[in-house]
């Protein structure tokens, strides 16, 4: 949990604001008007994650995603080093917000104790009869999650738009091209310094609040100081990978990585379904039956089969079943690449 949670999201986010940019170069290329191609892009988007909300995995990011990338659509012709201030102020003023909340938590005692622990637990039980039930029980499970979710995304959207906002100013410094140069090679040594030394304290804490010895009046604050460091630990593992991938071993899985990376929206959906074949009522309901080391030798498998599909796809066609649906959707009516 200390390495884990709270931490990939924000690289995904990063991510998604770097890929704005090529977005807009491509656009460039094609000699065709970006923003209605975006917000073509932006509309396939939430539509899949709606889809994906209700019948799989309520927990979708792609909804978030298409709603707010339109404010890096509205924002994108700010120049790279009022943006990366503009990231500084978002992150900031979440920072007070989650603070503040953090504070009152911990100086407030709710005094709820056994009985807040017996509804969870019962609430847990329904969630666990839900899935276990027929489709229909696993779409209207799905559904009620929406609430919960919403007020994590509530708390989240800040950070994932201070991410977009930094992967879009890096996307047009071109700051993860030429890693292989001393200068770059120097600043990704000096990030993935600093993001350990800032992050791995922040993510032990929000482990200690959540599941270690902490008691629950901590839990918050201690997993809300894991979030406010979790964008430095986000940075050290994105720095570290780039410094790794330009040894001649790194190279290799790079190489081997690829593939599903390029399909990586095709990969997230698949992901979901297959899940929801093996442990909801879709399938086989295996949900809350099966152990932790059952469930991470599943997963391991089952990326590992990712991998193969996605090398051998991708050898045989530029896209991804789902890029290219989406693809198709962003150009509307342009011909879309054979292959």
């Amino acid at each position: 949990m200390a390495l884990v949670q709270t931490k990939f999201y924000l690289l995904f986010s990063f991510l998604f604001g770097y890929s704005f940019t090529l977005q807009m170069d491509a656009a460039e290329r094609d000699g065709a008007p970006f923003a209605p191609r975006m917000l073509r892009r932006l509309l396939g988007l939430f539509v899949l994650g709606a889809l994906h909300a209700v019948l799989l995995y309520p927990g979708d990011i792609l909804t978030t995603y298409a709603l707010l990338g339109l404010i890096l659509l509205a924002a994108r012709a700010v120049d790279p080093a009022r943006m990366w201030r503009a990231a500084l102020r978002v992150y900031g003023v979440v920072a007070g917000l989650y603070l503040l909340l953090g504070a009152a938590v911990a100086l407030v005692d709710t005094g709820e104790g056994d009985e807040g622990l017996a509804a969870s637990e019962a609430s847990a039980a329904e969630l666990t009869a839900a899935y276990r039930g027929g489709p229909a029980d696993v779409v209207r499970a799905n559904m009620d999650a929406w609430s919960d979710i919403l007020v994590g995304l509530l708390m989240m959207g800040g950070m994932v738009v201070a991410a977009f906002l930094a992967g879009f100013v890096a996307g047009r410094r071109r700051l993860l091209a030429d890693t292989g140069t001393p200068e770059r090679t120097a600043r990704l040594r000096r990030v993935c310094l600093w993001g350990l030394t800032v992050g791995l304290p922040g993510g032990v804490l929000m482990a200690a609040g959540t599941v270690g010895p902490l008691g629950a009046r901590w839990e918050i604050p201690a997993f809300i100081l894991g979030m406010l460091t979790a964008p430095a630990l986000s940075a050290a593992y994105a720095s570290g990978l780039l410094l790794w991938f330009t040894t001649p071993r790194g190279a290799r899985l790079a190489a081997r990585l690829a593939p599903a990376g390029r399909m990586a929206l095709t990969n997230y959906l698949a992901q979901s379904l297959v899940m929801a074949l093996v442990f909801t009522g879709y399938g086989a309901a295996l949900y809350g039956r099966v152990g932790a080391a059952a469930v991470l030798g599943g997963t391991l498998l089952f990326y590992g089969f990712q991998l193969a599909a996605s090398a051998w796809l991708m050898s045989r066609h530029r896209l991804g079943p789902v890029e290219r649906l989406l693809r198709a959707v962003t150009l509307w009516g342009r011909p879309a690449p054979r292959g």
